[in-house]
């Protein structure tokens, strides 16, 4: 297992959920929820974090199909992670199978007692951590980085 902290970023339309976790890589945590509306803007403040956390790496997850196949919202993720990459370069950026994070996400907060309303603003964070915490088990597991590295093309 590599030490250094992570970020992981899950990707919405509406919302982008990031989360983090410690130089160990034992524990996820929730960071924030920022507004996806405004891709640039997400970009922006995403790559603050990166600076300020200053990971050795940032997972964004890829939302595939339960079949594995990938349908829009995979290729969206994919080109938010190029043009993030490049931003962020030479912090390397690897994309992570997140199937189901956001329904996994959602019932840990169900099953905790967070309300539907009040969880919509906390629930891409929480998928974020889902991500995370599911890459840094892949990792710890098989030794090697998880998911798949995404080029950094200028």
């Amino acid at each position: 297992m590599r030490r250094g902290r992570r970020i992981a970023v899950d990707v919405g339309d509406a919302r982008i959920g990031v989360a983090s976790c410690d130089p160990d890589g034992l524990i996820a945590t929730p960071v924030e929820t920022v507004p996806g509306r405004d891709v640039q803007a997400a970009r922006r403040r995403i790559a603050a974090i990166v600076e300020e956390y200053e990971p050795i790496e940032v997972v964004i997850g890829l939302p595939r199909s339960l079949s594995g196949g990938e349908g829009p919202a995979a290729a969206k993720a994919r080109g938010f992670a190029t043009e993030f990459a490049k931003i962020i370069t030479p912090v390397p950026v690897r994309l992570v199978d997140e199937r189901m994070s956001t329904v996994t996400a959602t019932h840990g907060l169900r099953a905790s007692g967070v309300k539907a309303k009040k969880g919509r603003s906390v629930v891409d964070q929480a998928a974020a951590v889902v991500i995370l915490q599911s890459a840094l088990e892949t990792e710890r597991v098989s030794g090697r980085p998880p998911g798949e590295t995404v080029e950094v093309v200028i």
